[in-house]
């Protein structure tokens, strides 16, 4: 089956009462025990709402199984830690999202994880692999500057040195990006983004073999990040249309990048799709779109700009929804790293992300020259 096939069919669960085309929403935290090895508990990840969107999104990363989370962390936190502990190495870019780089600098000595920050290049990977290294992380495209390394790369040598690979998939998401297809081991998303795309739900995704995710589920289950059986469902009902919305978007995202790219008041934009950008070639090698984020400087330097000046794009947190908004990742995305480490990986204060949505190009652009032809005059 294509995506959209599997995005509206995978893990939906009938309702043999009504033969209702939904799943049901099954609210029940006291299951009858009888008759079953295991009863249907939602800290331990087994209600039928929690599976069938663990079914969708194993189905569409192309991965055995699939997990939902209650946040994008939760995910990434927890498969992190259920493959490096005390005395382990793990290696993760240094550009990695803001939330995760904080995890990393604020617990891995809680836990005695030692960690190595790279460039995001698949060589400065691959140089900071030491023989106690347990776990590579890695996020491609990057949050916020889009940068790109090369995922097979990456993953065959991990897989020579029996390293488990975890990459953050966010930015791309199953429509333009299949990692497990380039060997990866682990795929996480903050399904806040796409997965969810309306800006109204907060859960995390896990997809990988059956065999990684044994000992996921077995720390999730204890940490408890578990997701409400009402939202399972709204998250369900929101991934039916993913296919149908990424790919709008990446449309859209592609003549905004080119646009701005163009435009006398705009220093830089940051997008894999734009023919000079530095990852462009690594991109189209193991991307099937590029995307709808994308980041920009203005020549200016304001990074209230957005906030002050648009009337269509929305000065917001987040991303991946239908409607297109703007923020500073310094302020952000990224406030919880010191100010020197925003500025080693490249987060200026005039750094501005912008998250395209599901609006006429036209008014997009027109937006944009309009408030760019403000804050020249």
């Amino acid at each position: 089956m294509k995506d959209n096939t599997i995005a509206v069919h995978a893990g939906t669960l009938r309702d043999e009462k009504t033969g209702g085309v939904n799943t049901p929403i099954y609210t029940s935290s006291a299951c009858d025990y009888r008759s079953r090895d295991e009863s249907p508990y939602p800290r331990y990840f087994n209600t039928k709402n929690q599976k069938a969107v663990g079914e969708k999104i194993a189905a569409l990363e192309h991965a055995q199984a699939g997990l939902v989370f209650s946040s994008g962390m939760g995910a990434i936190s927890t498969s992190i830690l259920a493959y490096a502990g005390a005395g382990d190495h793990v290696v993760m870019q240094d550009a990695l999202y803001g939330g995760t780089h904080n995890f990393a600098t604020e617990w891995f000595s809680h836990f005695d994880i030692d960690v190595s920050f790279t460039e995001t290049s698949a060589d400065s990977i691959i140089n900071a692999i030491i023989p106690e290294t347990q776990v590579i992380v890695i996020e491609t495209p990057t949050n916020p500057l889009l940068e790109v390394v090369d995922i097979k790369k990456i993953a065959q040598f991990a897989a020579h040195k029996q390293i488990t690979t975890i990459i953050d998939n966010t930015f791309a998401s199953p429509v333009n990006q299949n990692p497990i297809d380039f060997g990866i081991d682990i795929v996480v998303h903050s399904g806040t983004k796409y997965l969810g795309g309306h800006s109204d739900l907060c859960c995390g995704m896990v997809a990988c073999s059956k065999v990684k995710m044994e000992k996921i589920l077995s720390l999730a289950r204890v940490l408890g990040p578990s997701l409400d059986p009402r939202l399972c469902y709204l998250l369900e009902r929101s991934m039916k249309t993913l296919g149908l919305r990424v790919n709008a978007q990446t449309k859209n995202a592609m003549q905004i990048a080119q646009f701005l790219a163009d435009h006398a008041d705009i220093a830089k934009v940051h997008y894999p799709g734009l023919k000079d950008f530095k990852g462009h070639e690594i991109a189209k090698n193991q991307m099937s779109g590029f995307g709808a984020m994308l980041s920009f400087e203005l020549n200016d330097k304001d990074p209230d700009w957005g906030g002050r000046e648009l009337k269509i794009i929305s000065p917001a947190v987040s991303l991946g929804g239908v409607e297109s908004t703007i923020c500073p990742p310094s302020s952000t995305s990224h406030a919880k790293m010191t100010k020197e480490e925003r500025q080693r990986v490249g987060v200026t204060d005039a750094l501005l992300r912008l998250s395209i949505g599901l609006e006429d190009i036209q008014d997009l652009k027109q937006d944009l020259d309009n408030a760019l032809k403000k804050v020249t005059n």
